[in-house]
């Protein structure tokens, strides 16, 4: 009963279209940024190196490369916050968590095999 309960819970905090991504794509994360009374659209466009948690909990940290810096941001899947997701490109990976990513300096920061997409459907 504890679980059913449960899982009425995190069924209404979920959004109503799931995003469509996975880890290694290169994505435009729109989120809602409120300064004072006004409200307005930022854009954090880099790569998913990973996605944590699962339900109500479940986030993705997007990674990239700011005036020669790393910049790691993490957006919980079902926040109000999140205005729309872009995939830019589809990236093959073959692993869950891309902290590897981390240690590379330069292009090869960013650098991430472009999936095929005439082979796989999805």
């Amino acid at each position: 009963m504890n679980q059913e309960l449960l899982q009425k819970i995190e069924q209404a905090d979920r959004r109503e279209q799931a995003l469509e991504f996975e880890v290694g794509d290169s994505v435009r994360v729109h989120t809602k940024v409120v300064e004072g009374e006004k409200e307005r659209i930022q854009v954090f466009s880099g790569i998913v190196i990973g996605r944590q948690g699962r339900g109500a909990t479940e986030r993705f940290t997007v990674r990239r490369i700011s005036y020669g810096e790393g910049v790691e941001r993490v957006f919980p899947v079902n926040s109000p916050r999140i205005a729309k997701l872009d995939v830019e490109r589809r990236g093959a990976v073959r692993r869950a968590k891309l902290t590897y990513l981390r240690k590379r300096i330069g292009k090869a920061a960013m650098l991430v095999k472009e999936k095929d997409m005439r082979t796989r459907k999805r």
